[in-house]
């Protein structure tokens, strides 16, 4: 079976936390994408920064990452966008199987 991925991203702006979700389902780059609000706090360019923001959960292949990566990179309009790749070590085989057979 394949081995399977969560990739994440933050997004603020609805515009783009649909873009990113519309373009990599439709390129089958993940099975599902999960949005939650959440809170970030962070050092930026001198600054803490305090902001809303949407978390995305993209259930992926593990061997599409670098074409998640490069589509979340180009549809994404923060200068320098969180892409993180964790692992996914076990799961319902079924769900996992899911996941595989939904993307390409």
């Amino acid at each position: 079976m394949d081995q399977i991925c969560i990739v994440m991203t933050t997004a603020s702006a609805p515009e783009t936390v649909q873009r990113l979700i519309d373009h990599a389902l439709a390129q089958k780059l993940a099975a599902c994408v999960q949005v939650l609000p959440i809170e970030s706090h962070y050092h930026w360019q001198g600054q803490i920064v305090h902001d809303e923001e949407k978390l995305l959960l993209f259930k992926a292949k593990t061997s599409d990452y670098p074409a998640l990566e490069e589509l979340l990179r180009a549809h994404h309009d923060y200068e320098l966008p969180e892409i993180l790749q964790v692992p996914v070590s076990a799961g319902h085989p079924a769900y996992l199987a899911w996941v595989s057979a939904s993307t390409r």
